[in-house]
């Protein structure tokens, strides 16, 4: 357990040598930045054997006093129990894939470029994964706020990692603007909470919340609000969602990692580390579902009318973090945490695989510019098909059926009806527009020449993920025991295997109907979009609802008028009148000291004229 703090460490020591001799060469970047995440998920290994095989009581190493101010103490300390071994073990282990997998990415995407810009990118991406383990592995809210922020200056560098390309560029500060948005809400909720308990310690404030606040007070409320506002910011939910499709500009390897391992569930591993100010605050809690549910749909019909294929992925990965949320909001907290380790693994193997598409495809990203690359493309090919089984939860065989549906039976089973519909309708259309990027990409005509990869670094990081997607992954159980609440639900009931089967027959279904509307000639579907009125629909979910335009009208276009109307500061130009009228003055009475005789003459008569005529008028 002492050797807790060397997991953070070594991504840190990497991101600085990175940082330090940026000059290295290709091989010996790529040594140092997979290598410490190699090291880093070795002692993590170590760790979660010590902790598993122990007693598992929670742990605390306390490296060192950070801020004394008075009496407000607070140290550097790592907080190690169930929920964070469960991330920690996601963070490093998805993460050191994804290294692993970017080492033959960034040779291919860079090509001849290679050198500098490979050696920056492994700085930010070992720099993004400290980042997120000081998150996960703070004790306080202090330590955690301060990962939380590196999360998202790491994302804005990797997002606009392509910078001279300046939608790249807009992309990265899209994304760093409006997760800055929620950061203020969960500041303001950090204020509100030192204010009650006087300290940032999150055991201490999770241990007294229930003797200073009553369900449902006032200020519990607002501070779990507060919360929530910063986790949807991090965690792309309605309604600050809008950046997380944008970010697809950055590397391939980056949008994995962030939507598999880490930025996207730092705000549902926030509200279940501080699960106890939830569960005082039911309107809030309550409220957490229906953001997750509305988020689920919306995510959903804008993925069925995206061409881009990451922009598919992006969809689907904010409706996945919208099924976590309304398994939070249901009070189904081991189930959100399942959940989101099983879809780490699906979701890195999907976006791995389009890399690898995009790259074979000679960097086309457009799904109705490919098609028939199954026959040459067969890893892509059966990861696509295995890892789009466990985000369409098929039964049985995949891992994401199992977390799914224990999301959807606990919703069900805790009396919250519409988000069970809500959730059951979201499998329906997850299954729906992941089988049509995979039978428009892999199936039909050939469109493109590609060239399949190799290399172990390539090969790998696939392999493992396509095995975790399967049932093998669903095998393993974060150990949330005496974490997180439990409800005391009766296992194997009747009603529950009715909704399995139900739940599976849906995701059957939706794999039917998008074979049938897009393999072959996808004459309906063409007959339907050439509409009018389907043209008009398209358009709207393609622009995902429409909130980038509602945002540009409401906040951006007043906020540019606002900055013309003050391009000229008139507060300080009303406040420079007084210096201004001064200097005039003293320029007036200096004129008339020049030491000219007549002109002083000149002045005393001018004086008296004028005391005189004042005299005789007054």
């Amino acid at each position: 357990m002492n050797l807790l703090f060397l997991i953070a460490v070594f991504p840190l020591l990497g991101a600085l040598a990175l940082a330090f001799f940026r000059r290295m060469p290709v091989n010996l970047a790529a040594l140092v930045g997979v290598g410490s995440m190699g090291l880093a998920a070795l002692t993590t290994a170590w760790v979660d054997i010590a902790f598993l095989t122990g007693d598992q009581t929670p742990f605390v190493q306390t490296l060192w006093t950070w801020v004394a101010v008075g009496t407000f103490t607070e140290d550097f300390a790592l907080y190690l129990d169930g929920l964070t071994v469960t991330m920690i073990s996601v963070v490093v282990g998805v993460g050191f894939l994804i290294h692993l997998f970017a080492s033959w990415y960034m040779r291919e995407d860079l090509k001849e470029q290679t050198g500098y810009l490979y050696t920056r990118f492994f700085c930010y991406m070992n720099l993004f994964v400290f980042s997120m383990l000081l998150l996960v592995l703070g004790d306080n809210l202090l330590l955690i706020y301060l990962g939380w922020e590196g999360v998202g200056l790491c994302s804005y560098l990797l997002i606009g990692y392509y910078y001279r390309v300046p939608a790249n560029a807009w992309a990265a500060f899209k994304a760093f603007i409006i997760t800055r948005v929620g950061d203020v809400f969960l500041a303001i909720g950090m204020f509100i909470l030192f204010a009650t308990f006087h300290t940032l310690d999150v055991q201490e404030i999770l241990s007294r919340a229930p003797d200073m606040w009553q369900r449902g007070d006032l200020m519990v409320e607002l501070a779990a609000l507060m919360l929530l506002g910063g986790a949807v910011g991090k965690s792309a939910q309605l309604p600050l969602q809008t950046w997380l499709a944008d970010a697809m500009a950055g590397p391939t390897p980056v949008s994995a990692l962030i939507h598999a391992a880490t930025m996207v569930t730092a705000g549902v591993y926030l509200i279940a580390r501080t699960h106890t100010i939830f569960e005082l605050a039911p309107f809030t809690l309550g409220l957490v579902g229906i953001i997750g549910a509305i988020t689920l749909l919306v995510a959903g019909f804008a993925a069925l009318a995206q061409t881009d294929i990451k922009r598919v992925l992006a969809y689907s990965t904010m409706s996945q973090i919208a099924y976590m949320f309304l398994a939070l909001g249901v009070g189904a907290w081991d189930a959100a945490i399942f959940h989101l380790m099983i879809h780490a693994f699906f979701k890195a193997l999907l976006f791995l695989a389009s890399g690898s598409v995009i790259i074979a495809c000679h960097h086309e990203q457009n799904i109705f510019k490919m098609g028939g690359l199954s026959r040459t493309l067969k890893l892509p090919y059966a990861c696509f098909v295995v890892g789009g089984a466990a985000l369409a939860a098929l039964p049985l065989v995949t891992a994401g059926f199992y977390s799914k549906d224990e999301i959807l039976w606990l919703a069900f089973a805790n009396g919250h009806t519409v988000l069970w519909v809500a959730g059951l309708f979201g499998a329906f259309m997850t299954s729906l527009y992941t089988f049509r990027m995979i039978f428009i990409v892999f199936h039909g005509k050939e469109n493109t020449h590609a060239h399949p990869a190799r290399g172990i670094a390539h090969h790998l990081p696939l392999i493992v993920l396509l095995v975790l997607s399967t049932f093998v992954g669903a095998l393993i159980h974060p150990p949330l025991g005496n974490v997180l609440p439990t409800e005391d639900l009766v296992e194997g009931s009747t009603m529950q295997y009715v909704l399995e089967v139900l739940s599976a027959i849906v995701a059957i279904v939706g794999v039917g109907i998008a074979a049938g509307l897009f393999l072959g000639k996808r004459r309906l579907v063409n007959a339907a979009v050439g509409t009018p009125t389907g043209m008009r629909l398209w358009h709207f979910f393609h622009n995902a609802w429409g909130f980038d335009w509602l945002y540009d009208k409401v906040f951006v276009k007043p906020y540019l008028g606002l900055a013309w109307l003050h391009r000229v500061d008139w507060v300080n130009a009303l406040v420079n009148l007084v210096p201004g009228l001064a200097r005039v003055l003293h320029w007036g009475l200096a004129t008339t000291q020049n030491g000219r005789l007549r002109w002083y003459a000149g002045s005393i008569s001018v004086g008296a004229t004028v005391l005189l005529v004042l005299l005789v008028l007054g």
